[in-house]
């Protein structure tokens, strides 16, 4: 870390630690609190700054200094490098390939938040570039992919957060409910049912002109060739202003080419907490099993058999069989959320509440001091950014690190093989791969394509 040297970061992350406490920032410079000199900050960069990439570096920027932005679509790169540069009063550098950033000496952090097929590619080769690296979830499109980010990690010695907010913001609720369970306060666990809604499908979607600014090829990276696609009606509200039918920007979501719908798209929320409440953030399940399910589309042999139209799941419900004869419930019904069921009572959780019988018994009963501390390993910070900060100093691995996210991720891929493939699937945690079905296997990783390979060492 060429311009974060130890003195001055020991010193930064005292004061991102105040700063973190009294939540106080001052606007004007956008630093935490305290800290007005530069080389105290580390030097970050963001590869993929549609929605969620402005996001985490809207976030980070009170703590770290951003020295350069990159996107394959020019005029999102344009739109963020002035956002930027009002937000931090200095103007970052562009790029459109992301490997001009990891040439970068100064650059000792990237954020990355480009489509899910090209996380492990850039994340990789990130880490032999010298990058810590904070990835925006789902980390992976496939099992194979988590298990190379693993060793990659182990091998370089670099701090790795995964974008897994819940576990250390919304208010503290999904930490509580960690406490509430590891506690005791519903019993025995017996059921953890995760809603995380469905999806639509889409009309037929026809190839289309690429938008100018974007390096469709380059979007495309690892995945296939294929053309664009595009309807003429526009996306509102958050993701606005791409079109709502195509298999490009925000929508990539919808096609397993690029990512796995809402399996990984939000069950790599829930499905993580529960987990973690569960204490299986080092195992897997022993079997998962498709209930009922609709996908987007036609499938043969575990892939659709059109082109042209969405292909995810849109309404499903999963059971994986869980350790200490846990049943969980993946569905796409009823409320977004995590509801815990055991031999004393039930409760419910998300990002706006948490309620139930035992919750209103801490009235009473509270939980003891310390449970929350317990649970998160420590003082619990402002965000996820200063943990990721935090831990770039004490070279320990952040709270939602690529080993529990891999895991409790491997229950949404397994469920979309299983649903791709309209059967059951029985899981050996050890090995960390599907027992007695070699058909099922070949879905646990994938090949890119040629020109895209990723970078080893």
């Amino acid at each position: 870390m060429s311009q974060f040297p130890q003195s001055t970061r020991r010193q930064f992350l005292k004061g991102v630690a105040a700063a973190g406490a009294a939540t106080v920032i001052i606007p004007s410079a956008n630093r935490a609190f305290g800290f007005q000199n530069a080389n105290d900050r580390p030097t970050f960069a963001t590869i993929g700054l549609r929605n969620q990439g402005w996001g985490i570096t809207n976030k980070t920027t009170p703590y770290a200094d951003f020295a350069a932005l990159a996107d394959v679509d020019a005029n999102v790169l344009a739109e963020n490098v002035s956002k930027l540069e009002k937000k931090q009063g200095k103007k970052p550098d562009a790029y459109t390939d992301y490997r001009k950033v990891l040439d970068r000496k100064d650059i000792d952090a990237v954020m990355i938040a480009t489509p899910d097929h090209w996380h492990t590619k850039i994340a990789v080769e990130a880490m032999y570039a010298g990058k810590d690296v904070y990835c925006e979830k789902p980390l992976t499109l496939t099992i194979a992919e988590g298990k190379l980010i693993e060793k990659v990690v182990k091998e370089t010695g670099r701090v790795f957060q995964v974008g897994t907010m819940q576990r250390s913001e919304s208010g503290q609720r999904f930490l509580q409910a960690v406490a509430m369970v590891n506690e005791g306060r519903i019993g025995k666990v017996q059921k953890v049912t995760c809603g995380i809604n469905g999806m639509t499908g889409s009309p037929e979607i026809p190839v289309a002109d690429i938008p100018g600014g974007l390096d469709w090829d380059m979007w495309l990276g690892p995945a296939q060739k294929v053309d664009y696609r595009a309807l003429p009606e526009m996306r509102t509200g958050y993701g606005g202003g791409v079109p709502l039918y195509s298999n490009c920007h925000y929508s990539f979501r919808n096609w397993h080419e690029y990512s796995g719908g809402k399996l990984t798209d939000w069950g790599a929320h829930h499905v993580d907490i529960a987990c973690w409440a569960l204490g299986a953030t080092d195992t897997g399940p022993s079997k998962v099993k498709p209930l009922e399910y609709e996908l987007a589309c036609e499938y043969q042999d575990g892939n659709p058999v059109v082109h042209d139209r969405y292909n995810v799941a849109t309404k499903f419900k999963i059971q994986a069989d869980m350790p200490n004869d846990v049943e969980m419930i993946i569905t796409s019904e009823g409320d977004n959320g995590i509801l815990f069921e055991g031999t004393d009572g039930r409760f419910f959780v998300n990002r706006g509440k948490i309620v139930g019988a035992p919750i209103e018994a801490l009235k009473e009963n509270p939980l003891p001091e310390g449970s929350i501390e317990k649970v998160y390993g420590g003082p619990v910070p402002a965000n996820h950014s200063v943990n990721f900060i935090e831990c770039m100093e004490s070279r320990k691995q952040p709270i939602s690190d690529v080993w529990s996210h891999n895991r409790m991720l491997e229950i949404c891929h397994l469920s979309n093989i299983a649903m791709r493939l309209g059967r059951e699937l029985n899981w050996d945690p050890e090995k960390r791969e599907v027992i007695g079905d070699d058909q099922a296997n070949t879905f646990l990783s994938r090949e890119n394509r040629k020109g895209y390979e990723i970078q080893m060492g």
